[in-house]
């Protein structure tokens, strides 16, 4: 069955969004307001590094799914292409990520045997149960929440000034509220061409409201276990 025609799927996409983005923006904002947000910055960039290192490899997993069924499913015959072309543009931005670290005297190789926390595998690997197991096409719920809502700059300079860090280690939160805005209306378009059945506009619509909700966990677990050095 297909979904109705009142309004295009990237806005319906982005009402169910927004329905619970309060939950995400206040768990930030607790971050940011937080008074050791100094120590908490580096924690909190090593939880980032946790997510977007699985980017590349999420669409990689959609994209295979997607070109399996390209030849007789309208939509994944849209989303293959559209995973060819963003796929390059996201690659190589956890490096960014561990420069930032670096910059902040941590040492890169240890963020790698570091295990993410449960909360972050579980919003990652939510998006291979669904690409795997039901339609790759649930994948753009996720990429609509982390590519359509970065941070603004005018947050980057609060916590350049709250932290008293180095502005070269907010690099990868200044590039994402930059280029961010271009990708999002790059996957609204294709969105709004997408033959989705209602099920499938379901599917993204939970891929995005998950995501939501366990990020913004991810995030008050960091602060709630956050042990202070001594």
């Amino acid at each position: 069955m297909k979904t109705d025609v009142a309004a295009s799927e990237s806005k319906r996409l982005r009402r169910k969004i927004e329905l619970v983005l309060p939950e995400l923006i206040g768990a930030s904002r607790r971050l940011v307001d937080d008074p050791r947000i100094a120590e908490l910055y580096p924690e909190y960039l090593f939880t980032l590094h946790c997510v977007i290192r699985a980017s590349v490899p999420l669409m990689e997993a959609a994209r295979e799914q997607a070109r399996k069924l390209a030849k007789e499913d309208p939509v994944c015959e849209i989303l293959a292409p559209y995973l060819d072309e963003h796929i390059p543009e996201e690659r190589e931005h956890d490096d960014w990520l561990l420069e930032d670290l670096e910059l902040l005297g941590e040492d890169r190789s240890s963020v790698s045997v570091r295990p993410p926390s449960p909360t972050v595998a579980a919003a990652v690997g939510a998006q291979y149960y669904w690409i795997l197991h039901y339609h790759p096409v649930a994948l753009l719920g996720y990429i609509a929440l982390l590519e359509g809502y970065p941070p603004s700059i005018e947050l980057v300079d609060e916590l350049v000034d709250r932290t008293g860090h180095n502005r070269g280690a907010f690099r990868t939160l200044i590039a994402h509220a930059e280029l961010d805005p271009g990708h999002r209306d790059e996957l609204d378009a294709v969105l709004d061409r997408l033959p989705v059945t209602r099920e499938q506009s379901t599917a993204m619509g939970l891929s995005a409201i998950y995501s939501v909700q366990t990020l913004a966990r991810a995030i008050d677990e960091l602060r709630d276990g956050f042990a202070e050095p001594e």
